[in-house]
């Protein structure tokens, strides 16, 4: 049995070393860090104890190492990746602004980053979540296409889907991957979308009307809205929950989103409330952004919730 499987592009990531430094210039760079939106996500489940894999591909080289020898001592099932000995593993470089944008330039098309293939039907039966990531749907058309396949597959056997939109802009070159993304939206069950991506996807003018939209789609149990330093609010159809962000001194900002999502549904699978399960998803992205990498933050059962209880104390103290 697996708890959560996902699908997507590994990458390296290369990361200026400071703020505010555009990629063209020339100036210090950090890294190779493992990256990719999908496999910080899935480190993070796996790095919370429970059963993972992913399914993605790398180059046969230094690269392709640095990001499976982190997976697979994270306990991730690499076993359905493809490790390629003609191409050489995707790239992506980045950098961050002071208002909280950043840049990115990816080396993806025509590496094993975007070649992987649907699994046999028989290859996985008994899947509980599997996660898709918007930017993995907009890496390459024919790999969104597979992680269609791979989604349709799992659910004729019971698997729930979890999105996140996740949305790239250097990624979203073709409005016709709307058409996947809107195949994935009636699918899903718990949606996991930042303010601006959840009112563009749902066409809205504000929050309330896109939420309302959200929960006519037929499969839709739960929407995770995260809203950066402001926290999130955790809706279902009956209730509105909202969680704060946890104080740490921020070193570095990438992945905390994916760890997010990643702590939410480990949160859903150990059956924890919504309001359990959001604090330890804000825990999760907390003691990521204390670190410099996308997947450097020292995320255990053990942090998280001495996290969550030393908050509990101070505000016990506070009262």
């Amino acid at each position: 049995m697996i708890d959560v499987l996902i699908m997507g592009e590994m990458l390296c990531e290369i990361m200026r070393e400071k703020e505010d430094i555009e990629l063209f210039k020339e100036e210090l760079f950090r890294g190779p860090f493992p990256s990719g939106a999908p496999a910080i996500f899935i480190d993070t489940v796996a790095r919370l104890g429970h059963k993972t894999a992913i399914i993605g591909g790398v180059g046969k080289d230094d690269f392709g190492y640095c990001i499976l020898n982190r997976l697979k001592n994270d306990g991730v099932d690499c076993s359905h990746v493809l490790e390629s000995e003609e191409r050489a593993t995707g790239v992506a470089f980045v950098t961050y602004f002071k208002d909280g944008t950043r840049k990115f330039i990816f080396h993806m098309g025509n590496t094993p980053a975007v070649e992987a293939k649907a699994p046999k039907i028989n290859e996985f039966t008994d899947v509980k979540y599997m996660h898709i990531m918007g930017c993995s749907l907009m890496s390459n058309k024919l790999f969104a296409q597979e992680i269609l396949k791979t989604m349709r597959m799992l659910m004729g056997h019971g698997t729930k889907i979890s999105f996140d939109p996740n949305i790239r802009k250097e990624l979203f070159t073709d409005s016709t991957l709307y058409d996947a993304i809107n195949e994935v939206m009636e699918n899903t069950s718990v949606f996991l979308p930042g303010v601006e991506e959840l009112l563009m996807l749902t066409e809205s003018q504000n929050i309330t009307e896109a939420i309302e939209k959200c929960f006519k789609k037929p499969k839709m149990e739960i929407v995770a809205l995260k809203n950066g330093s402001k926290g999130s609010t955790i809706y279902t159809k009956d209730n509105v929950v909202s969680i704060g962000v946890y104080k740490v001194k921020q070193v570095d900002a990438t992945g905390a989103g994916d760890c997010f999502d990643g702590a939410f549904i480990a949160g859903l699978l150990e059956e924890k409330s919504l309001v359990e399960a959001a604090k330890m998803a804000a825990a999760a992205g907390a003691l990521n952004v204390a670190a410099f990498g996308p997947m450097e933050g020292k995320i255990s059962p053990e942090n998280i919730r001495r996290i969550i209880e030393e908050s509990q104390v101070k505000n016990e103290e506070s009262n």
